[in-house]
């Protein structure tokens, strides 16, 4: 452990690495911008998929589809790494804590390199389905011994993920990551940060939940990501309002990631 943590030390100690991690921020941000405004799209009745497929569907077709998606997967890439690296050397008053702070790290990491790897996918010419591939092994897991108490136990802890960006922006959390400006800009970065943490655990609670229906109703088409979870709750009463509302915050995060890109503690 003492060689993993002072290669990781050095590691974040390098410029370089340094400024390629906050790239990653800047092309985070991105993504959840275009999410944002494919659901808001959806919300006023068009049509598209509000997820990470759909955000690189958009890249690519930009005349610079191909370069720009290497950038997103470079970015995220080594955004995961620099995660990692801060997981191994996390520090906290008390074990518990430590171990919680480095699960949360490795889990924002394993996330960046999905989104990474999906980019590189598009990037080359080819394409991920991430709702076929979520019901395949929601239907895969559901089949084995055990499967739904799995399937309704990842259903509960993506929902406390949720519940958890919610609770943070309302905490503020983010705060304790950020060397924040004084005055206004200060108020306005934390505004952005409130409202898209909000949006985020709104949408990553409602995949959640679908995992659950999925295990309730034994059918793994309702385990289908995000771009359902948004489609479903458009379907609500005042769902579309409340859709709009959801993709315009997920946007907003995705501002706030371009002013975490510049303000981080790295």
């Amino acid at each position: 452990m003492t060689t993993a943590k002072s290669t990781a030390r050095a590691a974040r100690s390098s410029t370089l690495f340094r400024r390629a991690a906050r790239a990653g921020y800047v092309v985070l941000g991105v993504v959840h911008v275009i999410i944002g405004a494919l659901a808001v799209s959806i919300a006023l009745g068009a049509g598209g998929d509000a997820d990470q497929d759909g955000a690189m569907e958009q890249i690519r077709s930009t005349p610079i589809g191909g370069a720009l998606l290497w950038c997103v997967a470079a970015g995220l890439a080594a955004l995961a790494v620099w995660q990692i690296a801060a997981a191994v050397v996390a520090a906290a008053p008390d074990e518990a804590k430590r171990w919680g702070r480095r699960v949360t790290l490795l889990g924002a990491a394993v996330a960046y390199l999905v989104i990474a790897g999906m980019a590189a996918v598009y990037a080359v010419g080819g394409s991920a389905d991430s709702e076929e591939a979520t019901q395949t092994l929601s239907a895969r897991v559901m089949s084995a011994p055990g499967g739904l108490v799995l399937i309704v136990l990842l259903g509960i802890g993506v929902i406390g993920v949720g519940v958890g960006f919610v609770v943070g922006g309302l905490r503020r959390v983010f705060e304790k990551t950020m060397d924040l400006p004084d005055g206004g800009a200060r108020n306005g970065v934390v505004t952005l940060g409130v409202i898209g943490y909000i949006a985020k655990g709104v949408a990553v609670a409602l995949t959640g939940a679908l995992f659950v229906v999925a295990a309730w109703t034994q059918d793994p088409d309702k385990a289908a990501g995000l771009d359902a979870a948004l489609h479903s709750l458009a379907a609500l009463p005042l769902g579309r309002l409340a859709l709009l509302l959801t993709g315009a915050g997920l946007a907003v995060y995705g501002v706030f990631c371009f002013a975490r890109a510049r303000l981080a503690r790295m």
